[in-house]
């Protein structure tokens, strides 16, 4: 007796026709193995699926969704709202085939002036809006950030070192003699004066530049009617520095003081959407998005579900300009708004400056697009390439490369990255700190052990059934035959044992291009200096050193700007500062009895004899 085909196809979705109202909710499309096909989202789930019902009239994509169908889930909701936003969040989750999903989802950087101290810092920002202060963005890109702080400190003079590093100055530092600060850390300017310049930045930023300049301009006329030509001189580089922002932001619309534009570009089935964000009648860059186009979906229904699930965890503009029109206009309009906390518009410009932006942005998702088809050719004559080296079954999809950073197994740090067809992943790479005492001991086997295990176990308990991309085809393991073998006896432990590694070792005299690669109960083995895919191997290792290096760096950095109050409970940063401020330094801190720390803001009695209890109790 052989075992009967599970029924698939309209029939099957008939079936429940009779069990369906005319209630809005999500649906989802399962096939035989129970697989998640597509997730959708109805005004009347009746209607929706009975479309689906019908043994023809679809375009070949969702006739191929209707042919894998061997089941369907429903949940009704109150209104086509919830099921929207639902259904996007499904989405994220599931990642269905058959879906749309974007698959970036990293936050956007913000220039920060804080408003916790007396003097202001300027700096980059990036996550929740937590400290107070004045925020201005999105930036697309933590280079653009840079680029405009840059040239910000060379017309404001705001300081940007940190407030721990101000209150320990005693002299002005190099900042201050390049003409990028003012140095109000040793006197140099008044807190009025200061507070001048930030209000001018401020003003900047929220693009009224023709007053700022029209200040700094009178300014420098009257220096120089005064014959203060030094003052003059310096007025006049930052005047020149105002313009060099404004000629390299390239795009300064006069019509459209706020708005993201947002411009979808389609060939061969892949998809590219470029946002350019225009804040302040100031571009602030652009950044372009690479969304899985659910095996064929059309430009409507990708700009939706860009839409949605981009802004499902950033505040949209006032104004969303579009190449495309999406699904369902008012529907997404009114999520964003609810997102927003206010009107959200969305347009589909046909002429005069809105239109000309959106043009830039498609022509700039076109050339993007085709940038990244090419670079794929490349990528994957170079995956076919490794497979082939190795001996794998099939090109890998998803490489992880492993390597730790230390000093004598101080600040130590463990570092993956990950490539595949589409490169370097950079939103999938991972920091590990070292917590065992592999790392005080600077046992290089302990600390990798450490890492594999950290990261398999919470993938065997994230994805046990391995249904997503997170699990890779290849480890490259900086190393040789020993550090292999003890890889796999690692992964072994865990029961992952069919996952390929290869070791990378350098050869005799250590010499780049002289690699051998050691696989487990294989002979080592090397490849011909002029082969791409050792070039490639390279590329991925000295990746994955960087990667590892920053990491342990910044941890040594922070490690460095620690004090002993940040081991006291109930010391947070506002009250360390207020410490600080008022003694000088954490010795002084020490030193103080209790009387002398309550007279610090927002110490109580309480709390000072806290801090007086530690400090004696250290001796």
């Amino acid at each position: 007796m052989t075992d009967e085909k599970p029924r698939t196809g309209h029939e099957v979705i008939q079936d429940y026709l009779r069990t369906l109202d005319g209630s809005p909710g999500v649906y989802r499309m399962l096939n035989a193995a129970s697989e998640v096909l597509y997730v959708g989202k109805a005004r009347n789930l009746k209607a929706r699926v009975t479309n689906y019902a019908r043994p023809a009239g679809h375009s070949g994509r969702i006739a191929r969704m209707i042919h894998e169908t061997a089941s369907m889930m429903f949940l009704t909701t109150r209104t086509e709202l919830e099921a929207l936003l639902l259904e996007q969040n499904l989405i994220k989750q599931l990642k269905p085939r058959y879906n749309v999903l974007l698959r970036d989802d990293k936050s956007f950087p913000n220039i920060l002036i804080s408003a916790e101290h007396p003097f202001p810092q300027i700096k980059k920002h990036r996550g929740k809006k937590s400290e107070k202060g004045a925020y201005f963005g999105p930036f697309a890109s933590a280079g653009a950030v840079n680029r405009t702080l840059n040239q910000l400190q060379k017309v404001f003079l705001l300081r940007n070192c940190s407030d721990s590093m101000f209150e320990s100055r005693t002299r002005p530092c190099l900042q201050y003699q390049i003409k990028r600060c003012s140095a109000p850390c040793v006197g140099k300017i008044s807190q009025e004066g200061y507070a001048e310049l930030v209000a001018d930045a401020e003003r900047f930023l929220e693009g009224k530049t023709t007053s700022v300049q029209a200040d700094l301009a009178r300014d420098m006329a009257a220096a120089s009617e005064a014959m203060e030509f030094e003052r003059a001189a310096a007025l006049r580089d930052r005047i020149k520095a105002l313009t060099q922002i404004q000629q390299s932001q390239g795009i300064n619309p006069q019509g459209v003081a706020e708005a993201d534009v947002v411009a979808l570009h389609l060939e061969h089935g892949q998809a590219c959407v470029q946002v350019f964000f225009i804040r302040a009648n100031q571009s602030w860059g652009n950044r372009d998005f690479y969304p899985k186009t659910g095996a064929g979906a059309e430009a409507p229904e990708i700009m939706e579900a860009f839409l949605t699930q981009f802004y499902d965890d950033k505040e949209p503009p006032r104004l969303i300009l579009l190449s495309h029109p999406v699904d369902n206009p008012d529907l997404v309009t009114e999520a964003l708004s609810i997102r927003a906390g206010r009107k959200v518009e969305l347009a589909v410009p046909q002429r005069g400056e809105k239109a000309e932006l959106v043009e830039n942005a498609v022509r700039n998702a076109r050339e993007s697009l085709a940038r990244r088809m090419a670079e794929s050719t490349t990528q994957n004559k170079l995956l076919a390439g490794l497979a082939e080296a190795f001996d794998l079954d099939a090109p890998p999809q998803r490489i992880e490369v492993y390597d730790n950073s230390h000093i004598q197994g101080a600040h130590a740090v463990g570092g993956m990255i990950v490539a595949g067809a589409e490169g370097f992943l950079k939103s999938q790479y991972r920091k590990f700190n070292i917590r065992s005492e592999a790392g005080a001991n600077s046992d290089d086997f302990g600390m990798m052990k450490e890492v594999l295990t950290r990261r398999f176990e919470r993938l065997l308990k994230e994805d046990p059934d391995r249904k997503t991309e997170m699990w890779p085809d290849l480890l490259l393991i900086d190393g040789g035959a020993g550090q292999v073998s003890a890889v796999a006896g690692i992964m072994a432990e865990l029961g992952v044992d069919d996952i390929a590694m290869v070791g990378v070792a350098k050869g005799v005299d250590r010499d780049a291009g002289k690699e051998e690669f050691h696989r487990p109960g294989e002979r080592p083995f090397a490849l011909q200096r002029n082969d791409p895919v050792l070039y490639f191997i390279q590329r991925l290792r000295d990746e994955a050193h960087r990667w590892a290096i920053g990491a342990h760096r910044a941890k040594r950095a922070k490690a460095v700007s620690l004090t002993p109050l940040d081991d006291i409970p109930g010391i947070g940063a506002t009250r360390k500062r207020a410490l600080l401020q008022h003694f000088g330094s954490s010795k002084a801190v020490a030193r103080a009895g209790v009387a002398d720390l309550q007279a610090v803001d927002g110490i109580s009695e309480a709390m000072a004899k806290t801090i007086a209890d530690y400090f004696s109790a250290k001796g």
